[in-house]
């Protein structure tokens, strides 16, 4: 094994490949980047060579194969690469969203792990096709590099049956696997993992609750270092408001939307992941940064928005706090939980009952830092901690690189 080992980190969507390029024996970003609208004749690239200035160009990237291949020359590039051969890349590690039941960790890709995705596309419509498309241009531009896939579901395979199974008859479960999986795993490990370093205590010794609050968002239960609830389910619709998704809601709604407004199943779908949430309830953009700026100018619904989305987070903390007969810590982080003093001040100003000291100061105008949110002595701490799921995804690949002897 090379003594500096060096792994791409790949997260495949539908139009997009978002990069990492890590140094593991520093466990420090080389480099990242995104190519957008993959698909188009106006792609545009957005590379991030660290200490060196942002380069970024719009060009025809019809497929994800063509912009594997832009990824792989940017690395390469004399000027803005950090590598000086694609063979200098140890592995490639993949975010991969579902595997259903079948992975409960990182796997290598090989036959199994590629039917696997297949198998869970009606699970995952919209993100499994394109980690597909994505694994198979990395191996084409890459033969003989080891990849490894991370799954988004892999960390709530943990959970008991009790929390998740829904009330249907058992027979769906056991004939199309409907139950909950959540979603964001990597991160809400990730994030708990160092909150019980925070608390200076064993991860096995600690309760957390961690809230991954981004375009998508959930909450994740951890007892003991494992997930034992959260609040997405059988897709990522479920759970709390997001950017363009409902989040719960009574599933009468959606037939009852069929009959009234003379939806298709298909119309309903969109309707319910890209026209709801934020978006749908502020009647604007479904960036939080815009929703908090028209409120604060006074615009109603946005303020009715802002006071829903929190009203959804403190609603679940409360339940996880029971479901696991209390709680040590509470972890803030993605985008809106790192950057948005005011949601964490809405949120924990309501939290006083379970032992809650929150320091109003710590917390104003701190944006995408770790710290501590709560005052010395407080029963239950309070703590912003970026996420890092790509070095989570780089350790994985690394781990399985190592454990089946390839990239020796």
């Amino acid at each position: 094994m090379n003594k500096h080992p060096i792994v791409l980190v790949l997260n495949c969507g539908s139009s997009s490949v978002k990069y990492q390029v890590l140094d593991m024996s520093s466990e420090t970003t080389m480099a990242k980047g995104i190519v957008e609208r993959v698909g188009t004749d106006e792609a545009r690239i957005t590379h991030d060579k660290t200490g060196s200035p942002t380069f970024r160009t719009t060009k025809p990237v019809a497929t994800h194969k063509i912009a594997v291949g832009e990824v792989l020359a940017l690395l390469t590039d004399p000027e803005m690469g950090v590598i000086e051969n694609v063979s200098d890349i140890t592995a490639v590690g993949h975010r991969v969203v579902h595997a259903g039941e079948r992975f409960s960790g990182s796997v290598m890709i090989n036959k199994e792990t590629k039917q696997a995705l297949k198998d869970c596309i009606d699970l995952a419509p919209l993100h499994n096709p394109a980690n597909i498309t994505g694994i198979a241009a990395a191996e084409e531009a890459m033969p003989g590099t080891p990849q490894a896939g991370t799954f988004d579901t892999a960390f709530h395979q943990t959970m008991p049956a009790h929390a998740f199974l829904y009330g249907l008859p058992i027979g769906l479960y056991k004939k199309y696997g409907m139950r909950r999986y959540g979603f964001h795993g990597t991160s809400h490990y990730w994030v708990s993992k160092r909150a019980a370093e925070l608390l200076g205590k064993p991860i096995e010794a600690t309760k957390i609750i961690t809230c991954h609050l981004g375009n998508g968002a959930s909450l994740t239960a951890v007892a003991g270092g494992k997930s034992v609830d959260t609040s997405m389910g059988f897709t990522p619709l479920e759970g709390l408001v997001m950017g363009t998704r409902c989040g719960d809601i009574d599933p009468a709604i959606v037939t009852f939307l069929m009959r009234k407004e003379n939806l298709s199943p298909e119309q309903v779908d969109d309707l319910l992941n890209k026209e709801s949430g934020v978006r749908g309830l502020a009647q604007m953009s479904h960036d939080m940064r815009d929703v908090e700026a028209a409120a604060e100018q006074g615009n109603a619904q946005a303020q009715t928005t802002l006071d829903v989305y929190c009203y959804k987070i403190i609603k679940y903390i409360g339940a996880y706090a029971a479901a696991m007969n209390g709680v040590d810590a509470i972890v803030f982080t993605a985008g809106v939980g790192e950057n948005s003093p005011y949601v964490r001040e809405q949120v924990c100003k309501s939290l006083t009952y379970l032992g809650v000291d929150f320091d109003y100061g710590a917390n104003e105008g701190l944006k995408g830092k770790e710290r501590e949110l709560t005052k010395v002595g407080s029963k239950v701490k309070v703590y912003t901690i970026p996420t890092n799921e790509e070095l989570v995804i780089a350790q994985d690949a690394l781990k399985q690189v190592r454990a089946n002897g390839a990239g020796d």
